[in-house]
Parts: C-alpha cells; structure tokens; sequence
C-alpha cells in the first residue's frame, strides 16, 4: 500500500499506482477530494501533455499546487489518465 501525506492528514492511499518518473500517481477515487481546492496553475510536459493541479487544503494549512493531474495525456502517457500525483513536501512511500 503506497500513501501520501502532507500536514498529519492522509491524503490519498492505494496499491494501484502508476510509477512515473519516480512519482506515484494514485487513482482518482483512492485521493481524499475534501483536501483538495482546484488550482489556476497549469504546466507543459513534451510527452505527457499540459498538468493541471490541485492546493491542498488541510487543517487550516494550505500547499499550493502540491498534486498534479493530466486530464487528457498524451499517447504515451495514457496510464497517468484519471490519476493524481504529489509533490512540495508531500511524503510518499
């Protein structure tokens, strides 16, 4: 079981996820929606396509942009789709 942590909170929890260089990308539905607050913030991957990303938000402590997401990779990436993935402090493991 792979989990993500940040601030004492339990972020997201699974045994499915897809190891992209060296980060875990958790399936949708195993990421707690309640700690997260959508982000303006969007980036450009050459082969995964644009990243759109996530503020957690958790006792009253935010972390901007810590959870990315590729809503329509591309080819090459198409494991990644409906996956979220953490970094900024984000404890992984």
């Amino acid at each position: 079981m792979v989990e993500a942590r940040w601030n004492g909170a339990l972020i997201a929890s699974s045994d499915d996820t897809v190891v992209v260089e060296g980060n875990h990308y958790f399936p949708r539905e195993a990421v707690d929606d309640a700690l997260l607050r959508p982000s303006d913030t969007t980036s450009t991957c050459p082969w995964k396509g644009v990243a759109h990303y996530y503020t957690l938000d958790v006792s009253g402590s935010q972390n901007v942009d810590a959870a990315w997401y590729y809503p329509d990779p591309k080819p090459k990436a198409a494991d990644i789709r409906g996956r979220i993935a953490f970094w900024k402090g984000v404890t992984v493991a």
